[in-house]
């Protein structure tokens, strides 16, 4: 909610994360842009009659951003999230790591928050939560490659070090990469 937003910028948060990508409330968008802080638009499958995984995501982000612009959010204060595991069955949820690139179309950095989901103990035969870290590091690696800027994750030191890795490959020039993006995929 806006005003939980709010509350989270004035205790020190530095930017703003909206599960629903500002279409349950658009007010969020606002509250990001008068704080000038970023904020990541989060496609959200449920409720959503599905065609395509990724046309369904770039659809849906398209929505987001024109919300947030709307409200006065400036475009380099947007970041997109697919919404890993919001929704979607494993096979889906896989195909949006495979074709990740394509939402390059957006023009905006991209997060994926792969980290300990339920697809990750599906396909390594029921892990428990506790033992997907190398499902996790293994989804990462390949986001990062097919094009995420920013991932989302809970062990912070293995991952980030698997991220930077996979940047160092991605991007050995330390420039943004022909798909564009920043210059190091950032652990959040």
């Amino acid at each position: 909610k806006a005003e939980v937003a709010r509350a989270a910028i004035e205790a020190g948060a530095s930017l703003v994360n909206d599960v629903h990508g500002f279409l349950r409330e658009p007010q969020i968008a606002c509250v990001a842009a008068q704080a000038g802080v970023p904020a990541i638009a989060m496609y959200n499958h449920r409720g959503r009659q599905l065609r395509d995984t990724i046309g369904n995501i770039v659809e849906g982000l398209l929505d987001s951003l024109g919300i947030a612009r709307e409200q006065g959010l400036p475009d380099d204060q947007i970041i997109v999230d697919p919404g890993f595991n919001f929704g979607w069955k494993d096979d889906q949820a896989l195909e949006m790591i495979r074709r990740l690139a394509e939402l390059r179309v957006l023009g905006r950095p991209i997060l994926i928050g792969t980290s300990r989901k339920s697809t990750i103990g599906n396909v390594l035969g029921g892990l428990p939560v506790e033992d997907r870290l190398e499902g996790t590091a293994a989804t990462v690696a390949i986001a990062i490659a097919n094009g995420a800027d920013m991932v989302r994750v809970h062990d912070v030191k293995q991952i980030s070090r698997v991220a930077r890795m996979a940047d160092a490959v991605v991007r050995p020039d330390g420039r943004p990469s022909e798909r564009g993006g920043n210059s190091e995929a950032a652990a959040l």
